[in-house]
Order: structure tokens, then C-alpha cells, then sequence
């Protein structure tokens, strides 16, 4: 079974607006066994996404559309499908109900036509309702094919695709079961680890694949199979995790499927009943922020100080100057005393510190670029490392924020 995604929207082909929707999309099918054939954006032109639906019956069973469902003209795909099924646009009067609740619990104003236009669906499409917006989903089927018409707004795309798109695929089709266990592995590169699991590799059942997935500081391992015999399946991927296990407890920080770093540290703290604030220089919140990105991380996570230019470390953090300029701004001392006094002015029991040079500039310190040094404070001791991020800023800054987390990880886990 394969489907082919389209987005719509000329904004998505002058990269005004990142097209997160395709990457959401086709993981959810491949959770439930369909294969993505392809990807395709297309401008907000009839002509082209009629040329995009005809390519896309011939490739895929499953056609999944988004964007081009708004109120305004250049809002196309509605009227596009409708000529594509040789159809026309009728009035669907549970959608016009939609729509006027929504005006009434939240516009508070009252309903122009290009809105009631929205009600108009083709007559032969089944509609999903969008309990989070004015624009319908609409299935449509041709030739055994099924053609699915969702807005691009992704919040309500999504809950269409959870709760609407995906039930009825699985309903409606007979469809494999796929299986896949992501394993975090932080502090080893993607060449030394395929060394270090070569053999692991080889030995593969063939129904069992592969693959790295390289970031800045770590490396996802994701190990996929797929088959009619969803027993089997599963027990042949655990023996597999069992030999592999072993061969990586040393990098290993969680599965990926299950929970991102930041939330598996997160949870440890809350087993812990333990907190964390931080200190950020160089990183510039985004520790703060990927902590702060999991729900319930106010039980856990206190605050931080971005402590961004050298008045503030002074000002706000209450570094001693002295030791400023005997070690510079980026320096492992200056680290270990900011971990030590956001510990402190927080009242944490654990602490995290950058400074660094992310460069291109030197800035307020004559230490190369890409130099960076964390501290983390603990119950017990404060220590700090310095490390050498090489010479793009965003690389240097992403690579400490996993670094980071990587030591903060390995830190709470030790107890």
C-alpha cells in the first residue's frame, strides 16, 4: 500500500513557510503500515494540481492533500478536485453548522459569504469534520483509489489526520504492521558506532532494517521491520535489542519513539524529586527552551538566566569580575561559577552552564571560535569541561544544548 503526499501553497516554494505538514503526515502512515511513494508542493495553479492528482493516481492507493482550503481566491483546491472528479460544490449544512459555532464561540462577528463559502464541498466527497477550523477534510474515491483533501493550518491538519484519516485508512484497508524502535545515543560520532555494531548489522534478519540518523552530538539508530505476523515481529525485535544493548550501554540514553533527551532527563528528575535551572551564554536559552518544550516541566525545571553579554554575568549572575579577567569570559572557572550561582539563586539541586565563542567573532573573549565550556552543578560539586564545537555558529550553538544535555543525563542517572 502507497500513498504520495501534496502540499499546495506557493509559500511553501519560496520557502516563506517550512512544510512540517509532509514530515507529520507520512509518519503517521508509516506507523500503520502504508508507504510513502512521494513528496510533491505545488503551486496554488489549477493547472499544475490537476497534473500533480493525475501523477499521483497513477503512483500511489492513497493521495493525501493539504493547503488551498481558505476563503480567499487564491484559494484553489477546492474547485480544482471538484473539476478533477468531473464534479460540483454543494452546501454541506453540517459544515455551515461548524462554522457558525465556531464564528459564535470565538470570531464574535458575523459571517461574510467567502465563509459560508467554505461549507461548499464536492457533492461526491464524504466530509471530515474540523472541530479546530472553518475548512472541511474531504475523502474521495476514484478507481479504488482514495483521495484525502485536508487544510494546511497544521494544528488542525493533525487532528484531522489522528482522529479522522488514519482510523478510516485502517478500516478500510487491510494494511502490514510496522515496527519501529529508535534508540538515542549520544558521545560517540555515526562512523565509530557502525564500527563499533558492525558485526551486530551483518547479522540482521531480513525483514529487519537499519539506518543512522546523524544530528549534531548524536546519532538516532532506528531499526524498522515489517511483516503480516505482528507476534513474530515483535519478539524478533526485542532479541535484537537484547544483543544490541550491550554493544552501546555506554552511549545509550533512551528510545527515540518514546520520549526526545530533554524529556527522559525530565522524567528522571521527577522520579527524583530533584530540580534544574540554567545558566546560558552562548546557548541563549535554548536549553531552556527544549526543557521547557515537554509539558509539566514547571514540577522539575525552575528558571534560567541568559546571561548573554559579560555586564550580566557580573549584574545578574554575581560572578566575580576578578575572575573574568585572570581567566576570560570563556573560561571552565567562569563556567562552574555560573552553574554554582543559578544553583544557588534558584534553589536547585542540579544547574547547567555554557559561555562560549560561537563565533564568527570573538567577541568578549580571545578564545577561538567555537570554543565552549559547560558546568553543571550537583548536590555535591560543581565541574565544568571545555570542548571544541568547530567554526558554524548554529552548529557550535545545537552541538553544546546536546552536549549539555548529554552530561545532565548521565549526571541524574547515576543515581
Amino acid at each position: 500500500m502507497q500513498a504520495e503526499i501534496i502540499t499546495i501553497g506557493d509559500e511553501i516554494l519560496i520557502g516563506q513557510v517550512v512544510d512540517t505538514n509532509s514530515a507529520f503526515i507520512a509518519k503517521a502512515l508509516n506507523k500503520i503500515g502504508v508507504s510513502v511513494f512521494q513528496i510533491t508542493s505545488v503551486q496554488d495553479d489549477k493547472s499544475h494540481i490537476l497534473k500533480s492528482l493525475k501523477e499521483a493516481e497513477d503512483n500511489a492507493d492513497i493521495i493525501i492533500i493539504t493547503g488551498g482550503l481558505g476563503p480567499t481566491k487564491d484559494d484553489i483546491t477546492k474547485t480544482t478536485i471538484a473539476e478533477y472528479f468531473d464534479d460540483v460544490l454543494v452546501q454541506d449544512q453540517s459544515v455551515l453548522e461548524n462554522i457558525e459555532s465556531l464564528w459564535e464561540k470565538y470570531i464574535k462577528q458575523s459571517l461574510s459569504q467567502v465563509n459560508i463559502d467554505q461549507a461548499l464541498v464536492p457533492s461526491k466527497a464524504k466530509v471530515l469534520m474540523n472541530h479546530f477550523g472553518s475548512a472541511p477534510g474531504m475523502w474521495l474515491e476514484k478507481d479504488g483509489k482514495v483521495f484525502v483533501s485536508l487544510p494546511g493550518v497544521p494544528f488542525e491538519m493533525r487532528n484531522l489526520i489522528s482522529n479522522a484519516v488514519i482510523p478510516k485508512l485502517q478500516e478500510q484497508f487491510e494494511l502490514p504492521f510496522i515496527l519501529h524502535k529508535t534508540l538515542l545515543v549520544y558521545g560517540i560520532g555515526e562512523s565509530k558506532l557502525a564500527e563499533r555494531i558492525e558485526a551486530f548489522e551483518e547479522n540482521l534478519p531480513e525483514f529487519i532494517k537499519l539506518a543512522y540518523l546523524p544530528s549534531l552530538g548524536k546519532v538516532r539508530l532506528r531499526l524498522s521491520a515489517k511483516g503480516t505476523d505482528k507476534d513474530s515481529i515483535v519478539a524478533e525485535m526485542d532479541n535484537q535489542l537484547k544483543i544490541l544493548a550491550p554493544l552501546i550501554k555506554d552511549v545509550f540514553v533512551g528510545f527515540g519513539e518514546e520520549d526526545s533527551l530533554e524529556a527522559i532527563i525530565g522524567k528522571q528528575l521527577t522520579i527524583l524529586g530533584k530540580t534544574l535551572a540554567t545558566a546560558e551564554s552562548c546557548t541563549g536559552g535554548k536549553i531552556a527552551e527544549s526543557i521547557t518544550a515537554n509539558s509539566g516541566a514547571s514540577a522539575y525545571f525552575k528558571g534560567s538566566v541568559v546571561s548573554y553579554a559579560t555586564e550580566a554575568k557580573i549584574e545578574v549572575l554575581n560572578i566575580d569580575e576578578q575572575l573574568i579577567e585572570e581567566y576570560s569570559v570563556v573560561s571552565t572557572q567562569v563556567a562552574k561559577a555560573m552553574a554554582a550561582n543559578v544553583q544557588k539563586l534558584f534553589n536547585t539541586d542540579y544547574a547547567i552552564a555554557t559561555t562560549g565563542n560561537a563565533g564568527p567573532t570573538k567577541g568578549d573573549s580571545n578564545v577561538e571560535v567555537g570554543t565552549v565550556c559547560i558546568a553543571i552543578a550537583t548536590p555535591s560539586e560543581v565541574y565544568a569541561k571545555e570542548f571544541q564545537m568547530g567554526n558554524h555558529r548554529i552548529k557550535v550553538i545545537n552541538k553544546t544544548v546536546n552536549k549539555a544535555l548529554e552530561i545532565l543525563q548521565k549526571e541524574i542517572f547515576k543515581n
